[in-house]
């Protein structure tokens, strides 16, 4: 019976990013000492605000990133994190600098690599946690700013301490949200680039053996393989990000316009508010589970917040279709076992792994590994119509980009377009020449008129 009511209990974070915190869908809490509710529902609140407490301690942002990190860390060590041996470092830079060769050829834009790492799982949380700063910082700031931000003066006044409280509560949730995630998220990684954004520093292509061999164990192509070919993938990656100056900046602006969109439901919160905070307890877990169970935070996510997560859906599929695209060229005639490591990376990220839950859980967003084939198909098709040049020239300008709609027709990306015909040494001079005399003669004093009449 007891079961049967905490899976009757709501949710109270629904529609916002902390909703798979609270479900047996998302990360659970019972990894951390207890906190989750039976079957992975809602934890027990009391422990919940306890552990709160231990995250409460002064601190400068919108939440607590060195206990976020020495959750991670914590949770990351539960298995063995082995440091890369000298030989282990040795075969990751032999491999991105071969890769770096073969991807020469399969693409226009120059090596992006300017040093190579073997990485712990401890060190890829520290090498990586300066990104999660700016990734998670917009949804962290938003959501904790929220409840004061969105109430009436008259209710803010009322509210006081209790909403300060609050605020201080959330941010503590996210860090242990965020800690907890990105610890699991270490246990798996094999590059600082397997969630398709730019998380090491510029030019730093890494490696985590220990997670590579895991990966390895279960296929049967040598380890040697397998770390080559996802040397390919994160030079690939380096190269993408290091050649198109505003990429970086469009995936992070999508997550902070949908971090803008955060809000607490003003319309359910004000029928209850009043009446609610009369009654509240700040020390009864209790009576908060009443006011959150209030609708403060049940809203469906806004137009802007669900055309950012397109744009940034669509984006990163386009960037991870783009990699697997030139991979696949540079490998062609040189590594048999090609197709079915990248079959075995489909199937990894189609499986809904930790990367793509630890971003749905931070972000609110679920990646579509369809949209990544149809990307890749897109490039596929384009190089084939026009060169790798025009393939490579659409990242010029995000207005270049493909479309949502282009990729339901991947085939049918600039299908009137081809690729343009060569010209001699005469011919470019007289098309030189005849839009120079164009342009002359658009400039002239009273040729317009001539012009249009020689039209």
């Amino acid at each position: 019976m007891a079961d049967d009511r905490d899976d009757e209990q709501p949710n109270p974070f629904k529609g916002t990013p902390f909703e798979q915190l609270f479900s047996g869908g998302g990360l659970n809490f019972g990894a951390l000492g207890g906190l989750g509710g039976p079957g992975g529902g809602m934890p027990d609140l009391g422990a919940l605000f306890g552990q709160i407490q231990n995250l409460m301690q002064p601190y400068d942002g919108p939440l607590n990133w060195d206990a976020a990190l020495d959750l991670a860390r914590k949770t990351a060590a539960q298995e063995a994190d082995p440091v890369p041996t000298g030989s282990e470092s040795a075969a990751v830079a032999d491999a991105v600098h071969l890769a770096d060769l073969w991807l020469d050829a399969a693409t226009e834009f120059p090596s992006g690599v300017t040093s190579t790492a073997a990485w712990s799982r401890a060190e890829w949380l520290v090498g990586t946690l300066d990104v999660w700063k700016v990734l998670v910082g917009p949804v962290a700031e938003q959501s904790t700013q929220g409840l004061s931000g969105a109430l009436p003066p008259e209710i803010a006044a009322q509210a006081g301490p209790l909403i300060g409280f609050l605020g201080k509560a959330v941010g503590g949730v996210l860090a242990t949200q965020v800690g907890s995630g990105l610890g699991q998220l270490a246990g798996e990684v094999l590059t600082a680039s397997d969630i398709s954004l730019p998380l090491s520093a510029p030019g730093k292509a890494a490696l985590v053996p220990a997670n590579v061999a895991a990966f390895a164990a279960g296929l049967d192509v040598p380890e040697a393989d397998v770390r080559l070919y996802l040397a390919l993938r994160e030079a690939a990656h380096h190269r993408l990000f290091s050649h198109v100056p505003w990429l970086r900046e469009h995936l992070i602006g999508a997550v902070t316009d949908y971090a803008r969109g955060v809000e607490v439901n003003l319309e359910g919160m004000q029928r209850q508010m009043e009446e609610q905070l009369r009654g509240v307890d700040p020390t009864n877990p209790e009576s908060l589970q009443q006011l959150l169970e209030g609708g403060m935070f049940d809203v469906p996510q806004s137009a802007t917040q669900k055309a950012a997560l397109e744009r940034l859906e669509i984006a990163l599929a386009l960037v991870e279709g783009w990699v697997d695209e030139v991979v696949e060229q540079a490998t062609a005639d040189r590594m048999p076992t090609a197709a079915k490591l990248q079959e075995a990376v489909r199937r990894r990220r189609a499986a809904g792994g930790p990367a793509e839950q630890t971003f749905a859980a931070l972000v609110g967003l679920e990646l579509r590994p369809r949209r990544m084939r149809d990307a890749a198909t897109l490039w596929g098709s384009l190089r084939t119509r026009q060169g790798t040049e025009a393939r490579d020239g659409v990242w010029l300008h995000p207005d270049l980009l493909p479309t949502a709609a282009d990729l339901d027709d991947p085939l049918g990306f600039r299908e009137e377009a081809t690729a343009p015909a060569a010209l001699s040494e005469d011919d470019f001079d007289a098309e030189l020449r005849a839009l120079l005399d164009g342009d002359l003669g658009a400039k002239g004093d009273g040729e317009e008129g001539d012009g249009e009449k020689d039209a």
